[in-house]
């Protein structure tokens, strides 16, 4: 299915009714749109899976509708709390994926105006409660590229310090490279309506605070975080993907990155990330084969620190010891600190 996870179809989803399927949740990861990288981290799959069924389950209790089904252990289809041991498997109902054209060096969205339900909205939506020096949101600001009016900001806010609110963001899904969108943008593709707009902040919202206190429960900061949702037959707002993960969230522990931005900052030292940035720019689709180089794998020292990231932050969430052996957040943190 990509980079991070396999997809197993068990029914195809249709105009009138979902589909049915399996994520396999892997070792993988990715950084920059690169796609797989030459390494796995360990437990990372299994860490993915428990912890976004953890956070499907208590948003479904809080209303919110989700894709979620369960997860499989054995050939059968359980909730977090019936699960004996770790597993990789989730079980989720599929919606049809709707890739826009590529026409003339640019994505065409008209495929949509004939797609009405049940289809992945190709576009991903971003909840910040915190802007640092690495949020995309500054490094547009500092190119000229947004209008902090648009987000209900006359300055830029002093960066590491907590939001007054949330402020939101939208970006493409499908396309080669992630492409920032604004609200008017996104409203004038014509693919959803200003009212479904509407509810998929609202449902941002509710996910971004949701997650954000349970961060703060065990020392967390989610200084922020995105979520992916699909309209079904009736269009009404699902939220799919996964949820809650140091993949789709930035964590902070006392003002240190513990989520998937500490391989981020590994590779921002390469040659390969620099070669990568050049290729974006130029070549904005097809940027890849512009690029020579491959991505080093990372240091053993760091893949085993990001490894057990994601164990621990699983296990203190979902309150329970899965992995053995793995060292307290803190512990961890104090690792991290002493490497970098």
């Amino acid at each position: 299915m990509g980079s991070v996870k396999d997809l197993v179809v068990l029914a195809s989803p249709q105009e009138g009714e979902p589909g049915r399927g399996k994520f396999v949740f892997s070792d993988r990861y990715s950084v920059f749109d690169w796609g797989e990288m030459p390494d796995t981290i360990p437990y990372k799959g299994q860490s993915l899976c428990l912890l976004g069924a953890y956070f499907f389950e208590k948003l479904e209790k809080m209303g919110i509708e989700t894709h979620y089904l369960g997860i499989e252990e054995d050939g059968e289809i359980k909730r977090l709390g019936e699960l004996q041991s770790p597993t990789t498997t989730m079980v989720v109902r599929l919606f049809r994926v709707v890739f826009p054209t590529e026409i003339d060096g640019k994505y065409d969205y008209g495929i949509y105006q004939d797609v009405r339900g049940n289809f992945l909205v190709p576009f991903e939506f971003i909840y910040r409660h915190t802007l640092t020096e690495h949020s995309s949101l500054v490094r547009r600001f500092q190119k000229g590229e947004v209008n902090l009016s648009e987000y209900g900001l006359q300055d830029l806010p002093e960066l590491g310090k907590p939001l007054p609110c949330a402020i939101f963001d939208v970006s493409t899904k499908l396309e080669e490279q992630d492409r920032y969108l604004s609200w008017k943008e996104l409203l004038e593709f014509g693919i959803v309506e200003e009212n479904e707009i509407q509810k998929i902040q609202d449902t941002l919202r509710t996910v971004g605070n949701f997650i954000a206190k349970e961060a703060e429960r065990i020392g967390l900061q989610n200084e922020d975080g995105k979520i992916e949702v699909a309209l079904d037959a009736k269009r009404n707002v699902v939220l799919v993907d996964v949820v809650g993960t140091p993949d789709e969230c930035r964590f902070t522990y006392k003002g240190i990155e513990v989520s998937k931005e500490l391989a981020r900052q590994f590779y921002r030292q390469t040659e390969w990330y620099q070669e990568v940035q050049s290729a974006k720019v130029q070549h904005p689709i097809g940027w890849k084969r512009l690029v020579q180089s491959t991505p080093p794998p990372l240091p053993a020292p760091l893949r085993q620190l990001i490894s057990w990231i994601y164990q621990r932050i699983t296990m203190d969430i979902t309150k329970r010891e899965w992995f053995p052996g793995v060292p307290s957040l803190e512990e961890i943190v104090d690792k991290i600190i002493r490497l970098i």
